[in-house]
C-alpha cells in the first residue's frame, strides 16, 4: 500500500515538472534564472479574442475619438452621456438612469463627483470608429477631475442649459480647455423646456466665447430630441489622438480607484507603443516596476482585452497587485522596463491641495476603530482627501481631514453615513494660514489648535497670511447691487464687472477663502433667488489681520471650539457662540461661567446659574442673625466647590453646539 502511495507522488512530482516546461525543452534547461518569465507566462490566462475586440482591433487610430462633456452643475451631462451610450448599442434604452454615476450620494443629489469613463463604437458612413467618453463633475469643488481629463482628450462638448444660459463654471470650464488647446463642440441642451430660449444662450456663447452659433448642437437629452446629430458632429470636428504603436510604451496616470481583490486599478492614456497582460512597466515618479495583470476598457463596465494601443484610454491593475493607492500617482508615466532612457515622461499635472479642513470625531469612542476603516475605504477612491490623526480633551481621539471645498466635505460626511453607517461629529471648517515667523522661516497652520496664541504671538510671530480666492459670479442684472453688498460684508475686491448680454452679469471678486467656506455660496443663492452660479480659483495668500478665538468655561479653553479668523469677525461669532453654548451646558452646583475670548480680551460672557438649596426653610423670621450666618456658610461653600469642582459637558452638548 505504502508504495502505491509513493508511486502516486512520484508520477505526480513528475507531471508538475513536465507542465512547468516549455514545449521542446529539456530537463536540464529549467534553470532558477528563467522561473521568473515562466511564471509570468503561466500567470496569464489565454484569453481568446471576442467580437468586440476583433472590431476594435481593425480601426486604425485615425478613427479613434477622445472627449469629454464639461459644463456648469446640473445642466444635464450625465444623461447626456446614457443617450449617446445608448445610441452607440453600448447599453439597452430605458436602464438604469445615470449610467456613468456610480456612487449614491450621486444620484440622490443628482450630481457628479467623480469623472467616470466609457468607450464606444460607433459606425459612420460605413465605418467604425471608437469613442472614448469622459463625463466629468460640474461643480468647482471637483475642478481637479475636469483638469485630469482634459488629459486624456482631443477635444470637449461645451454643454449649455437653453433656460440657464452660460453659468460661472461654464465660463471656467471653457478657459480651461482653451488653455489646454482642445477643440470645443457648443451643444445646447434641455430646448424641451417651455422657458427654454435657444436664440439668447447662442448669443450669449458667441459674445462670451466668440464660438460660432453655426457648430452648435440644439438637443434635449431627457427626450432624447436631435442627440443622434452629435456623434457625426464628434466624429468630424474632434481631431484623432496622436501615438505610434511602433514606438516604445508611454502611457499617462489619468486616475486610479481600488478594487478590494485586484489592488489599484489604473485609468490609463497610451500615448505611444502597446501594452498587454505580462510586460513589466515602470513608473518614472516612484522607480517601482509591476507586472500587467489584466489590461480593457470601460464597455461600459471593465471589460478585458489583449491588448491597449497608442491612442486607446483604458485600464490596467498588476499581478500581484499594486497594494497602496499612494503608489498611483495622477499625472504619472509608465513605461516598458529597459525604455526608460528613451522615453520623455509626460509633463505631469500637479495633485489637487485640500483648502478646507475639518476635525471628525466618532459620537461614541468604542466607533473609533469601526470609523476608522470606513474613512480609510473612502479614501482609497479620492486621493484629493488629506487625514491626519488628532485628539481633543473635549471629544477623545479623531482626525483632522482636509477638502477641495465644503460641497467635496458635504459629499464625504453623506458617503460616511449612507455606505457605513457612521456616526460623526464634523467641527466648522476652517482654512490654512501661514505663519511667518520673526526667525525668517514660514509654516502653513490648518488646526486651529497650533495657531500662535494672541499673547505670545507679538513675540514670535511677524506677520499671518490669509488665503484668497479670485470668485467668478454670474447673475441677472437685477441682483448686482445686493450681490456687491455681499461680496464687499465679506471683505471682497472688486476686480472686473462685465455686462455679457443686456441682463446678464460676470462679477469678479477676490475674496477671503475663510468667508466663501462659511456659507457664502448659500447667502448668494438666497440673495439672488437660485439665480447666481459662483466659481472660484486659488489667488494666492495676502497679509492680514488674523487672530486666534478660544472657548472658555470657567476660565479653561474648550479645546474642541477654537477658530482662526479675521479680527473684524471676532466680535459677532464670539457673542453667537456664548449664546449658543450656554442653551447646551447643564447647570451645575455651582456658577459656569462662559466666555469668547482672543488672548486676555473677553469678547463675550454668559452666566448660568447655579441650583440653589434653600437654607433658610427651617429658620423662624425674625432670627436676622442665623439667617446672615447660614448665609455666608453656603457663599463658603459655593466658592471652595467651584474651586475643586470640574465642569462636566455632557458629549451631547458638543454634538449640539457643533451641529450646522
Amino acid at each position: 500500500m505504502r508504495s502505491c502511495v509513493r508511486t502516486a507522488s512520484s508520477l505526480l512530482q513528475g507531471w508538475r515538472a513536465h507542465a512547468a516546461r516549455p514545449i521542446g525543452a529539456s530537463p536540464t534547461q529549467l534553470s532558477p534564472e528563467r522561473l521568473p518569465s515562466l511564471f509570468r507566462s503561466y500567470a496569464q490566462a489565454f484569453r481568446p479574442q471576442s467580437e468586440l475586440e476583433k472590431r476594435i482591433a481593425e480601426i486604425p487610430i485615425e478613427r479613434y475619438r477622445n472627449f469629454c462633456i464639461v459644463a456648469h452643475v446640473d445642466h444635464g451631462k450625465s444623461t447626456l452621456s446614457d443617450r449617446l451610450l445608448e445610441l452607440t448599442g453600448t447599453i439597452q434604452p430605458g436602464g438604469n438612469k445615470q449610467i456613468l454615476d456610480k456612487l449614491d450620494v450621486e444620484r440622490e443629489r443628482g450630481i457628479t463627483v467623480k469623472a467616470q469613463t466609457c468607450s464606444m463604437i460607433y459606425n459612420h458612413k460605413g465605418e467604425d470608429y471608437l469613442l472614448h467618453l469622459v463625463d466629468t463633475p460640474g461643480h468647482v469643488d471637483f475642478r481637479a477631475e475636469v483638469s485630469r481629463s482634459y488629459a486624456s482628450c482631443g477635444g470637449a462638448l461645451l454643454l449649455v442649459d437653453a433656460s440657464q444660459g452660460v453659468q460661472a463654471q461654464t465660463v471656467a470650464n471653457f478657459y480651461l480647455a482653451f488653455s489646454q488647446g482642445l477643440t470645443l463642440v457648443p451643444v445646447i441642451n434641455k430646448i424641451d423646456l417651455p422657458h427654454a430660449d435657444p436664440p439668447r444662450v447662442l448669443e450669449q456663447m458667441q459674445e462670451t466665447f466668440e464660438l460660432d452659433p453655426d457648430t452648435a448642437v440644439l438637443v434635449s437629452a431627457k427626450t432624447g430630441i436631435n442627440v443622434e446629430a452629435l456623434l457625426p458632429t464628434v466624429v468630424e470636428q474632434i481631431p484623432a489622438p496622436d501615438g505610434d504603436s511602433s514606438k516604445p510604451l508611454r502611457l499617462l496616470l489619468v486616475d486610479s480607484w481600488y478594487d478590494s481583490y485586484k489592488g489599484v486599478i489604473l485609468l490609463v492614456r497610451i500615448f505611444d507603443g502597446k501594452v498587454k497582460p505580462g510586460d513589466t512597466i515602470r513608473s518614472f515618479a516612484t522607480g517601482l516596476k509591476y507586472i500587467v495583470g489584466e489590461v480593457g476598457i470601460m464597455y461600459p463596465d471593465q471589460t478585458p482585452q489583449t491588448v491597449l494601443k497608442a491612442g486607446q484610454v483604458g485600464y490596467i491593475h498588476f499581478n500581484p497587485g499594486m497594494k497602496k493607492s499612494q503608489e498611483a500617482k495622477v499625472g504619472d508615466t509608465y513605461t516598458t522596463l529597459g525604455s526608460e532612457k528613451v522615453v520623455q515622461p509626460y509633463p505631469g499635472f500637479e495633485e489637487p491641495k485640500s483648502m478646507v479642513f475639518v476635525a471628525a470625531f466618532p459620537t461614541d469612542q468604542s466607533n473609533y476603530e469601526h470609523l476608522e476603516d470606513s474613512i480609510n475605504q473612502i479614501i482609497l477612491n479620492d486621493r484629493s482627501v488629506t487625514l491626519q490623526k488628532e485628539s481633543s480633551d473635549a471629544l477623545g481621539a479623531g482626525w483632522r481631514l482636509g477638502f477641495l471645498g465644503t460641497l467635496h466635505c458635504s459629499v464625504f460626511e453623506d458617503r460616511l453615513r449612507q455606505e457605513h453607517g457612521a456616526n460623526i461629529i464634523i467641527t466648522p471648517p476652517s482654512v490654512p494660514f501661514k505663519v511667518i515667523w520673526r526667525n525668517g522661516t514660514e509654516s502653513v497652520i490648518s488646526n486651529p489648535n497650533d495657531f500662535p496664541d494672541q499673547d505670545t504671538a507679538h513675540m514670535r510671530v511677524q506677520e499671518v497670511h490669509e488665503p484668497y480666492v479670485l470668485t467668478t459670479i454670474t447673475l441677472p442684472e437685477e441682483y448686482l447691487g445686493k450681490v456687491i453688498e455681499l461680496c464687499e460684508s465679506n471683505r471682497g475686491e472688486q476686480k472686473e464687472l462685465t455686462f455679457f448680454t443686456a441682463t446678464q452679469v460676470i462679477l469678479k471678486y477676490d475674496l477671503p477663502l475663510s468667508h466663501l467656506v462659511d456659507d457664502f455660496f448659500g447667502k448668494l443663492k438666497g440673495t439672488t433667488k437660485g439665480y447666481a452660479s459662483l466659481d472660484y480659483e486659488d489667488a494666492g495668500f495676502r497679509k492680514s489681520s488674523i487672530v486666534k478665538l478660544n472657548l472658555l468655561v470657567n476660565g479653561v479653553p474648550v479645546d474642541a471650539v477654537s477658530r482662526v479668523l479675521h479680527s473684524s469677525q471676532v466680535e459677532r461669532i464670539g457673542r453667537s457662540w456664548v449664546d449658543k453654548f450656554k442653551e447646551h451646558v447643564d447647570r451645575q452646583m455651582f456658577e459656569v461661567i462662559i466666555q469668547a475670548a482672543v488672548g486676555r480680551r473677553i469678547i463675550a460672557r454668559a452666566t448660568i446659574k447655579p441650583f440653589r438649596k434653600d437654607v433658610l426653610a427651617k429658620l423662624h423670621a425674625s432670627d436676622i442673625s442665623r439667617r446672615r450666618k447660614l448665609l455666608e456658610k453656603q457663599k463658603e461653600g459655593r466658592k471652595k466647590l467651584r474651586a475643586v469642582g470640574s465642569v462636566v459637558i455632557d458629549h451631547e452638548a458638543f454634538q449640539n453646539f457643533l451641529a450646522k
